[in-house]
């Protein structure tokens, strides 16, 4: 079963509660996501150690519940 906006946000604010996260379904099929996350966690890290912690933050979720999830990622500005 697909997980819906508010499940991968909810997953995301688990990990990172600062953060601000806007989930947009790419495909209108609920499979398919933009995560655009901006959280204090991320400054100081690089782009790929910003990805990894949100992969981290949805675990074995991703690549099963989760099938396509593109990231944008930044500390604020």
């Amino acid at each position: 079963m697909p997980m819906s906006p508010a499940e991968i946000e909810s997953a995301i604010l688990e990990t990172l509660p600062d953060a601000k996260v806007v989930i947009e379904d790419l495909a209108g099929d609920g499979d398919h996501y933009r995560a655009t996350i901006v959280a204090e966690a991320f400054r100081g890290k690089t782009r790929l150690q910003q990805h990894q912690m949100v992969y981290k933050a949805l675990g074995e979720r991703m690549g099963g519940q989760l099938h396509a999830l593109a990231l944008s990622t930044s500390a604020p500005g």
